[in-house]
């Protein structure tokens, strides 16, 4: 592969263990923080963000969705045709599309990436959804360097969006598992309980969903009056049932859209 700058705007967790492996693939790496961030050997510290930005080849935006925007105000004048401008934040589609507008003016190719997985053990293997106009650009820079990339499209915020669908079980299983904990603790066996979930968690498969969705429609009466009790105990236990009561509203809905059909 030709030689290739990256500039990096932000060095904190995610990006400075992305600059690392980056050095050791053999990039160029530029970058900025203006929180100073991490120090990674063979990193090019430039002054501001700008002066990181003028010349490379891919910019990736690396800051935090809070100033994702902002950062891209800050370099849109130094940005232009050829370069590929990645924004690899967590953060909503229309966030990401108020980015894309940004950058287009300006000649670069904005790519929409989503990380789906956890970057500080992946690293540059971590898997990534990309959307927008630069995402075949995107996938051409990276998957040499190890990146599984797939492309989604050319509309900025598509993989965004299916980053924060995933968000929507996997932070309800960490919620769940939360509470299940919490109350076991109180209970006295929550190391009982922490071995259930590992066993389920083991043994997650396609089956597993199946049996999860369509039982929870096909039972969802039985199961309405089991959740109850289940709340009732959380608050014998001082646990707040925030997932319980959830379940029992869904449970509700699943019994209401079987009764209508």
């Amino acid at each position: 592969m030709a030689a290739l700058t990256v500039a990096l705007l932000g060095l904190g967790e995610a990006g400075s263990v992305i600059a690392r492996e980056l050095v050791a693939a053999g990039v160029a790496v530029r970058a900025f923080d203006p929180a100073g961030g991490a120090d990674v050997a063979g990193v090019q510290r430039a002054t501001d963000a700008r002066a990181a930005v003028d010349g490379s080849d891919v910019v990736l935006s690396l800051t935090a969705a809070c100033a994702a925007l902002d950062a891209a105000r800050d370099v849109a004048g130094a940005l232009g045709e050829g370069q590929i401008y990645a924004d690899l934040n967590a953060s909503g589609a229309a966030l990401k599309r108020a980015v894309a507008e940004v950058v287009a003016p300006t000649g670069a190719r904005f790519a929409d990436v989503a990380l789906m997985g956890v970057v500080p053990r992946d690293g540059l293997r971590t898997p990534a959804l990309v959307s927008g106009p630069g995402a075949e650009a995107f996938a051409e820079r990276l998957r040499p360097l190890g990146m599984p990339v797939e492309i989604l499209g050319d509309e900025p915020g598509a993989a965004a969006a299916r980053k924060l669908l995933r968000s929507v079980f996997m932070k309800g299983l960490a919620a769940s598992c939360l509470e299940s904990l919490r109350a076991a603790r109180a209970a006295g066996c929550e190391d009982w309980m922490r071995a259930e979930l590992e066993a389920l968690l083991t043994g997650a498969d396609a089956a597993l969903l199946d049996r999860l969705v369509t039982g929870s429609a096909r039972h969802a009466t039985r199961r309405i009056g089991e959740v109850r009790d289940a709340r009732e105990l959380l608050v014998e236990l001082g646990v707040e049932p925030r997932v319980t009561q959830a379940a029992g509203g869904w449970l509700a809905q699943l019994e209401s859209e079987g009764a209508d059909g």
